[in-house]
């Protein structure tokens, strides 16, 4: 009875005592709520195709950014560190600066108002951007309100095409000649051999030829020139300056075009977010790229009928064509297949590759390091697949050349 009252006792002096606490340790990733930290957004693995083109064309730079705690949309944007207003209104009267204190908005916006203006209208373009449009259109190569207009192979062009030279004293103004090369007064690669294949496929009733010297879209060149369309190229993240970005907003206002193709196919490369990001900056930010429909004109009244889809560019991607559009027509276009690398080997007349060499023995309309890494690093670069690339380029020249001319036609002279 003693030893029980002694354990008695025991029991209730030391039965709340905890020997041993256990404790989890706070990880040193722990959020300051207790929380684990959450994996980095868009951390999916790189698709292996789009690597290799990366790693063989441009070593990939990493760049330090902000992770976001919110779930962000699959095309979220790259900020740019260059503001632009926020408030644009363009002049009415074509290359004329605004008044000091006028601002400008963008072209969306300045749609809009004009749609509502009780003015004469033609094809829903109001009076004073139609005369802008046909004044400018005269200089192009394709001439608006032009008789026996459309897609026809009988019509004769002569234009010249011209490679934006964009980003200029940007800290990051990308490469934009990654496709076509301007050295010595020339330029080779692919617009120089997408020409020559429209010009002997037209039997030279289209008469093309590119510019040796690459368009500064700062400068008042752009409005000189009058180019019907010019094409932006690259495989890197880009920042356009303010003044670059008000003259291509006057520039598609005047009826011209910007034609964008990825040197990075696929989408979610640098090239494609700062091209997508930048052209919301020139057109507006309620703007965004559409695929075309398979019953675009594009498709259904072509130069080349029998290309009636979107074909295939470098490493077989298939991405649609996406435009920002402009009164119902195309304004910025864009390619993301890469079809660029797949024009920098060039195809004679008859759709065979053009082997023909200098006198040191090097290939004259082919870019060696590709030709060398076919079927390695770069696919799809056989004579069939190559003349649909080619033959679609040509499709989406003449369309450009003459998607205005239904909407202009009845412009009266001297408007």
């Amino acid at each position: 009875m003693v030893s029980l009252a002694i354990h008695f006792v025991v029991v209730l002096l030391l039965g709340g005592v905890v020997l041993i606490k256990n404790v989890a340790p706070r990880s040193e990733f722990d959020d300051a709520t207790g929380g684990s930290a959450s994996a980095p957004l868009n951390a999916s693995a790189p698709d292996p195709a789009l690597q290799a083109l990366q790693d063989a064309v441009q070593p990939v730079s990493n760049t330090s950014a902000a992770v976001a705690t919110n779930a962000v949309p699959a095309l979220a944007p790259i900020l740019s560190a260059s503001t632009l207003p926020s408030d644009f209104s363009l002049p009415n009267a074509p290359l004329v600066p605004p008044p000091t204190g006028q601002t400008m908005r963008t072209l969306t916006e300045s749609a809009a108002a004009n749609a509502s203006a009780p003015a004469t209208r033609f094809s829903g373009i109001p009076r004073d951007i139609a005369k802008g449009m046909v004044n400018f259109q005269q200089g192009t190569g394709a001439p608006a309100g032009e008789r026996g207009s459309g897609i026809n192979k009988s019509r004769a062009f002569q234009f010249t095409a011209y490679v934006a030279r964009y980003g200029v004293g940007q800290r990051n103004g990308g490469d934009w000649d990654s496709t076509t090369h301007f050295r010595n007064g020339k330029c080779t690669g692919a617009l120089p051999n997408l020409l020559f294949l429209i010009n002997k496929w037209s039997s030279d009733k289209i008469k093309a030829t590119p510019d040796p010297t690459p368009l500064d879209i700062a400068s008042d060149a752009l409005f000189r020139v009058k180019p019907p369309f010019i094409m932006f190229t690259g495989h890197k993240d880009f920042t356009l300056t303010q003044k670059e970005v008000e003259n291509l907003r006057q520039y598609l206002q005047l009826g011209g075009a910007i034609w964008g193709d990825s040197s990075l196919p696929g989408r979610r490369s640098r090239f494609d977010l700062a091209f997508r990001r930048e052209m919301k900056k020139v057109v507006g930010e309620s703007a965004d790229f559409e695929p075309l429909p398979r019953d675009h004109p594009i498709f259904t009244r072509a130069y080349f009928p029998e290309i009636r889809d979107v074909p295939p560019g470098l490493n077989y991607f298939r991405e649609p064509v996406y435009a920002m559009q402009l009164y119902g027509e195309i304004a910025v276009l864009y390619t993301a297949n890469d079809y660029g690398d797949m024009w920098q080997i060039g195809l004679t007349e008859q759709g065979q590759i053009d082997e023909s060499r200098d006198e040191r023995k090097h290939l004259v309309n082919v870019n060696q390091a590709l030709f060398d890494n076919r079927d390695v690093y770069f696919r799809n670069l056989e004579p069939k697949p190559l003349s649909d690339s080619y033959k679609f380029g040509t499709n989406i020249i003449v369309h450009l050349l003459t998607r205005w001319e239904e909407k202009l036609r009845n412009v009266p002279t001297g408007l």
